[in-house]
């Protein structure tokens, strides 16, 4: 069963989120909060498998929220919920640790599904949506383009095809673009993309890629 907490701050958005909730098998609302602060200390009480989180609420919003429930080191998921795509506060919700963000008018079937993807480790937002987002506003918040790539000790650990995968990863590969462009199989595809979150210590596909702009292996576009 994987239980979710619905954060938000409008009650008629509560109320069908935990309806759809109620209705699906293998899903179960434990609890619902109003701003940020109420989602950090339930968070920390229930230890939900997956939070529904809305970007703008009163007092503490969803950001700063899912920055401090992140880094209390659980093992909860948090999955922004936001109006507008391609938002830069869904981009900076990402940075902060959700494993991706839905829009609030997706189909209940995709609000499930993603659910559901969080909970057992994969992003929700696709490989090509990631590069759309990060193009769109890693010039705010990581390395320009020009800049020279980082030291970062967490690629020393990575073997030469793993790394290669990693540039793919951050580049918006899918599996089976990646498979067919270094002439590997599928499956061995995705043992690489779990050495490498393993190994960089990135929670799913998504934070591997931020970690793919940050070292400097995929540059933003200027």
């Amino acid at each position: 069963m994987t239980t979710v907490l619905i954060a938000d701050d409008q009650p008629l958005q509560r109320m069908g989120v935990r309806m759809l909730l109620e209705g699906t098998p293998g899903l179960e609302p434990v609890g619902e909060a109003e701003h940020g602060a109420e989602a950090v200390r339930l968070a920390a009480q229930l230890r939900p498998d997956v939070i529904l989180m809305d970007i703008r609420m009163p007092g503490m919003d969803g950001l700063e929220a899912t920055r401090r429930i992140i880094a209390a080191g659980g093992r909860t998921r948090v999955l922004i919920v936001t109006t507008f795509d391609l938002d830069e506060y869904a981009y900076e919700g990402l940075r902060a640790g959700a494993s991706g963000f839905l829009l609030k008018d997706a189909r209940p079937e995709e609000l499930v599904a993603g659910i559901h993807a969080v909970a057992t480790g994969d992003a929700v937002v696709a490989p090509r949506l990631t590069r759309r987002l990060l193009d769109a506003y890693a010039h705010q918040v990581l390395a320009p383009a020009d800049a020279p790539a980082a030291d970062d000790p967490r690629l020393r650990t990575l073997s030469d095809r793993e790394r290669e995968v990693l540039i793919a990863i951050g580049q918006g590969w899918t599996n089976t673009e990646i498979a067919e462009r270094l002439v590997l199989t599928e499956s061995t595809v995705k043992k690489h993309v779990g050495r490498v979150l393993a190994k960089i210590g990135a929670r799913d596909r998504i934070q591997a890629v931020i970690t793919a702009y940050d070292a400097g292996l995929v540059k933003a576009k200027s």
